[in-house]
């Protein structure tokens, strides 16, 4: 069989990567396609995954998401045509949903963010089989078009996926490369997803430097702040405005060793937050918005959730002089990533039993 993956994000090369292991073992023919995105790109060049570049990422404005998104189908068109692949599999790629829906190419579409509309709304309706985690209801995806019959849930989240295989770059080396040495403690803080459809125009978006603002300026005796920004623009701004008070991720870098070296994970966003409390790392969520995964992780006590600015740093300052709860949280996500199963295997059974 002749599968065509369209790979468009950090998080999908994780997911994706023993997917396209498993289906080229099995003796399976596959392609892989992303766009010109930083993080996305450069990460799959580090995991040593082939993937062909397909156009680019649209950026923060509609009209430019559009162009960009029109653009892309076109060459995508041409490209899986003379491949002729007999399906494609995308985590929620609306370019991905319209090539196969227009060839007719049955599509299994990957999604943990029904609250993503307008990915879900070009998706969804275009999907033959919706993957999702456990935790979401069914009726979440009621007004999107796609029928409970169409939907196969997993009983994992998403970075189960990764977690459950051989981490990337040894500990040591991520350390040596991202943190102080001495007796401070290590921070390591995920920005949000700025130019996401969901969030731009999302005044809350903004509040991501306001929460690293009251970080940076209270726990500078405390702790080292490392800083992941997913663009080159957040770069450049992070670099500004706090100079040399944090730390600022300029290359891309395994994120799982980065999590496993730090002593505490603030995120702004989804994947790397339940990836750190999978882990059974300290982790807090300042992510500008409310979403199943999040809610999932808060009720099983893996993360805690800081709505404003102080609240952040005093969740931070306590958890890094509490080292008697990291153990307990510790024991406690292991047992949960435990019970998981792994989503690569539950899909490489599907595709076996309907190909």
């Amino acid at each position: 069989m002749k599968v065509w993956l369209d790979i468009l994000t950090p998080k999908q090369v994780m997911f994706f990567k023993p997917l396209v292991d498993s289906l080229i073992i099995d003796g399976h023919d596959v392609l892989c396609t992303s766009r010109d995105y930083r993080e996305a790109t450069e990460l799959a060049r580090l995991k040593d995954f082939e993937i062909k570049v397909v156009g680019k990422h649209g950026g923060e404005g509609k009209y430019d998401k559009l162009r960009a998104s029109a653009s892309r189908v076109f060459e995508l068109a041409e490209l899986v045509q003379a491949y002729e692949p007999d399906l494609a599999i995308t985590f929620s790629s609306p370019e991905g949903a319209r090539v196969s829906f227009g060839l007719g190419i049955k599509h299994y579409c990957f999604s943990d963010s029904p609250h993503a509309i307008a990915v879900s709304k070009l998706t969804a309706p275009l999907t033959d089989i919706l993957f999702c985690p456990w935790i979401i209801p069914y009726s979440a995806w009621n007004k999107f078009g796609i029928s409970r019959t169409n939907i196969v849930r997993y009983k994992a989240l998403d970075p189960a996926a990764w977690l459950k295989r051989t981490p990337g770059q040894p500990r040591s080396k991520i350390t040596d490369v991202l943190y102080e040495k001495g007796n401070k403690k290590n921070i390591l803080v995920r920005l949000e997803e700025s130019k996401a459809a969901y969030l731009t125009e999302s005044p809350a978006k903004k509040n991501g430097y306001l929460f690293l603002d009251s970080l940076v300026k209270s726990i500078h005796d405390l702790a080292n702040v490392v800083v992941i920004c997913r663009y080159s623009d957040q770069i450049t701004k992070v670099n500004e405005r706090y100079q040399e008070k944090v730390s600022v991720v300029g290359n891309i870098i395994d994120g799982t060793s980065a999590i496993d070296s730090c002593d505490l994970f603030i995120g702004a966003g989804g994947t790397m937050t339940a990836e750190a409390c999978l882990m059974g790392k300290p982790a807090i969520s300042i992510a500008p918005i409310s979403f199943y995964v999040e809610r999932y992780l808060l009720k099983s006590g893996l993360l805690l959730k800081a709505s404003k600015p102080a609240d952040l740093v005093k969740l931070a300052t306590r958890t890094l002089t509490n080292p008697h709860g990291r153990a307990s949280q510790n024991q406690n996500a292991k047992f949960i990533l435990e019970k998981m199963e792994d989503p690569i295997q539950k899909v490489m059974r599907y595709i076996l039993a309907h190909q």
